[in-house]
């Protein structure tokens, strides 16, 4: 039986295509992903991403534990600061990528994605020696993302709270269409301005906040969005989905995420590999790719080339460009061809079209 969110009959009323995502029935699309995807780059759209997983973290060794299971430095957050990371296992594969938000002093709460909820659990417990409580906290939270250009003067209308106050990577706790106690983030996957709304569904109405956001979104041009204009948004923006980008057989430092894997910030869960593997030097990248031949779209698993035929690599994620018009992937290839401008080829049906390596995002 898969799982509902709250939304979810809202989603039925709207006519959304729901298929089965991590294990819950979720919107793919309602109009045309397309159409959603534009509202969110030139105006604003909606996201049902309650299928996500919160866990909370509390007690004295709370920042222990969450410093030894992730790899980026969480003594650099202060309550009201978020940051994105990732955890490893000890041979530095990659567990999950993950949000950290610091609630107050020991406490925390970590956000997963829906997949990999009850892995990303187990495993944090498996290696919590410390004086940490751990939470799951995923069936009773809602999470909306709202984002877009026009996201701001949306949710402005819905509370006091200032929100352009809130920079990015931070969050308050507020007030939102009557509702108390909703964590208004200023976070997202689309690249564009937004925020991300999680709260509590015992406590709050969902469907009505739901219905006052696209009320007050109505003049701006407000659309609902599916899961495939959240995917196509966020490879515009090369943002890896785990999964595909990333997984337990890729590490940090090969997936584009050198910058938050902080190596000297102590003892940490693939530190010693991690370590290795820069010392080593990397085998492969994982790159961008551009294909003009508007008949080649790259999809996930496909082969990589060079112009030689040998087998260089893999694509992760492919799609058309909705913004751009042309054909965008990410995929790992052999470190020799991973600089910007190398031209390499991609098996699509059988035929072989050329790519050129770029580095993320495609979408300025």
């Amino acid at each position: 039986m898969l799982k509902r969110t709250p939304f979810y009959n809202l989603h039925e009323q709207a006519g959304a295509k729901l298929i089965d995502f991590g294990g819950f029935e979720m919107p793919v699309q309602y109009e045309s992903i397309r159409k959603e995807h534009n509202a969110v780059r030139e105006k604003v759209g909606m996201f049902d991403v309650s299928h996500m997983g919160e866990f909370y973290v509390t007690g004295d060794e709370a920042l222990d534990l969450i410093q030894y299971v992730t790899i980026n430095d969480v003594s650099n957050l202060v309550p009201g600061k978020a940051q994105y990371s990732a955890m490893c296992y000890e041979d530095g594969g990659i567990v999950d990528d993950l949000l950290i938000y610091m609630l107050g002093e020991n406490e925390y709460m970590l956000v997963v994605n829906a997949s990999n909820i009850d892995k990303d659990f187990e495993w944090i417990a498996e290696n919590n020696s410390f004086d940490a409580e751990l939470t799951d906290i995923s069936e009773d939270t809602c999470l909306l993302a709202v984002q877009g250009p026009k996201s701001v003067e949306t949710l402005q209308k819905l509370t006091d709270t200032d929100l352009s106050a809130i920079k990015f990577y931070t969050f308050e706790l507020g007030k939102l269409a009557g509702f108390d106690d909703v964590t208004l983030s200023a976070t997202g996957y689309t690249g564009e301005k937004g925020f991300e709304l999680y709260f509590n569904k015992n406590n709050v109405d969902s469907e009505a906040i739901w219905k006052a956001i696209m009320e007050a979104g109505e003049e701006f041009g407000i659309e609902p969005c599916g899961l495939g204009a959240r995917d196509t948004l966020r490879l515009e923006k090369g943002f890896a989905l785990y999964g595909n980008d990333i997984t337990k057989d890729t590490h940090p430092l090969e997936a584009r995420m050198g910058w938050l894997t902080k190596l000297d910030k102590g003892e940490f869960m693939g530190r010693d590999a991690l370590v290795k593997a820069k010392e080593e030097g990397l085998s492969r990248k994982l790159v961008g790719l551009t294909i003009d031949d508007k008949r080649s779209i790259p999809r996930k698993g496909y082969t990589i080339f060079d112009e030689e035929d040998n087998e260089i690599g893999f694509v992760t994620s492919g799609s058309r460009s909705i913004t751009l018009g042309t054909n965008i992937a990410m995929g790992y290839v052999d470190i020799g061809y991973a600089d910007e401008g190398s031209s390499v080829f991609v098996e699509i049906r059988n035929k072989k079209a050329e790519a050129a390596v770029t580095k993320p995002p495609f979408v300025k």
